[in-house]
């Protein structure tokens, strides 16, 4: 019987345990639940002040306008030479490529086999060691160590250029000094003929105005061009069925040159900042290589819907947008720096912009100046005493005036009356 009464009290304090037990984590999990609610309703009492940056900004699609001029000569079914390379600066009446001449090839294949023979008497010849010859073997090492260096198509044929001028002078030396003078003189001349024909035979174009030199070319140079702002639609730009962000493809028979003080992007956009936008105004643009230029609203086009179409010019990167017509980028329409707070520690009051600042518990109500409130931030800073006599504050108000500065403690949700 004894021994029933003591299994009867074990089971008893046993059972106590677990009701205080399961009390205990029912407690736990009340206390996490409106922690965690308290969390949703209000998830920080206080905020930190820091150097921040508010803007508006939106991504379009863009045309991108020049100001240009095709340059095609006669004889462009024979070929082309770049003399000046894709996006290089020419001056008026530079030569920036030339057409090949109908026999070319033929010309060329001979001087070839001349300098082989013409090379050829000058290393049989042991007697040619002047301090000309080897200043002129030394000149043309260096070219060609350096030509290794490059791959620009257009310097490589400049330093070709070098090297036979290089070779040719070496040639009329070795033709005065040589015993064999009077064979390389012939080559030499013979040599002279072929060149002579293969430059005059070719066709050299200029430049009829300066800028940017471009090879490519597709047709629409005189269509989107400042010229034609009048007749820009969203309908028209739409009917060019241009592909975005597709680089014009390399031309083969002309150039072209353009414009490289200013362009323009043709934009249609449907947001509020557009509808409000005025002709004078100056926006960022954000190119696909992360540059942010300024730019320049100067025609404003009211369309049929509900749309506004923007022309854009830019001064800037001017360069990077001529392999496009059309483009995706951004409208940066605003932005400011300064202290950044949230807009749930501003408080309004009398039409004046209040912060409370927490320092070690004791708090202080803060007059804010708003520079640009945002959708969840504002940019805020102190009000100067200039700024504060204007809004009527006295003196002593003013010299006792406490500035909100950067890591302050500010508090959320503030409770003005709860401030002294």
């Amino acid at each position: 019987m004894r021994n029933h009464n003591e299994k009867d009290i074990k089971k008893q304090k046993l059972n106590n345990k677990k009701i205080f037990a399961y009390i205990l984590i029912f407690g736990v999990l009340c206390y996490i639940l409106y922690v965690i609610y308290l969390l949703i309703k209000q998830p920080t009492s206080t905020f930190t002040i820091e150097e921040g940056k508010l803007y508006q900004e939106e991504t379009d699609i863009g045309y991108v306008i020049r100001r240009e001029q095709v340059v095609k000569g006669e004889n462009y079914k024979n070929g082309m030479e770049q003399i000046k390379a894709e996006g290089e600066k020419t001056s008026v009446n530079e030569n920036i490529y030339r057409y090949y001449s109908s026999n070319e090839e033929n010309l060329k294949q001979k001087i070839s086999e001349l300098d082989q023979k013409i090379q050829e008497v000058m290393v049989s010849d042991k007697t040619l060691t002047t301090a000309d010859m080897k200043l002129l073997e030394n000149q043309i090492d260096k070219i060609l160590t350096d030509i290794n260096k490059i791959s620009d198509v257009t310097k490589l044929t400049e330093y070709k250029k070098e090297i036979d001028q290089l070779v040719t002078k070496k040639a009329q030396i070795a033709g005065d000094k040589s015993p064999q003078g009077s064979y390389l003189n012939q080559l030499i001349e013979e040599r002279k003929g072929y060149e002579s024909q293969l430059n005059s035979g070719a066709e050299y174009v200029k430049a009829p105005i300066s800028g940017i030199v471009s090879y490519k070319v597709d047709g629409l140079e005189e269509i989107l061009t400042p010229d034609n702002f009048d007749t820009l639609s969203k309908e028209y730009l739409e009917s060019l069925e241009l592909k975005t962000g597709k680089m014009v493809a390399t031309n083969e028979e002309c150039g072209k040159i353009i414009d490289n003080f200013s362009c323009y992007i043709v934009t249609i956009s449907n947001s509020n900042e557009a509808k409000a936008a005025e002709v004078g105004n100056t926006v960022t643009v954000r190119l696909s290589n992360n540059s942010e230029v300024k730019a320049e609203i100067v025609r404003i086009i009211k369309t049929n819907d509900d749309d506004v179409l923007l022309i854009l010019q830019l001064k800037e990167q001017v360069e990077e947008l001529i392999n496009y017509r059309k483009i995706t980028f951004n409208v940066i329409w605003w932005s400011k720096s300064g202290l950044k707070i949230p807009n749930q520690a501003i408080v309004k009051e009398n039409e004046l912009n209040y912060v409370v600042r927490n320092r070690a518990g004791y708090l202080s109500k803060l007059l804010v100046n708003v520079i640009k409130e945002g959708e969840k931030y504002s940019i805020v800073k102190p009000y100067t005493s200039s700024e504060l006599e204007e809004l009527g504050f006295s003196n002593t108000e003013i010299l006792s005036y406490k500035k909100i500065s950067l890591y302050d403690e500010i508090v959320l949700n503030p409770d003005l009356s709860k401030v002294e």
